[in-house]
């Protein structure tokens, strides 16, 4: 069964990788992408990225524009979505649907 989470979390993080710099994708984007609608299995997936740096989990925000978690907290996303040119106004993304990534 591990082996199955896994491999559902590397699909995850193989697609968030290509989500660029200054724009976000939602959990939902994500399980679409993979023909699925396990919104919540994607955000654990996130919840367990092991390479923060190197798979950019801060880019994938919820369906409504706000920010979701962060294992590293809350600020830290906002800030490295900040550094990325991403605005954030009361915890949500501004601009959202010209920034979405679609996959």
């Amino acid at each position: 069964m591990n082996i199955s989470k896994n491999n559902f979390n590397n699909k995850c993080y193989n697609i968030v990788l290509r989500i660029p710099k200054g724009k976000v994708s939602t959990y939902k984007e994500i399980a679409k992408a993979l023909n699925t609608r396990a919104y919540r299995a994607v955000g654990n997936a996130m919840s367990k990225n092991p390479n923060l740096i190197s798979t950019p989990c801060h880019r994938v925000v919820r369906s409504n524009a706000s920010i979701g978690q962060y294992v590293l907290g809350v600020t830290k996303k906002i800030n490295l979505l900040l550094n990325e040119g991403v605005f954030i106004k009361k915890g949500k993304v501004v601009n959202f649907k010209d920034i979405i990534h679609k996959f």
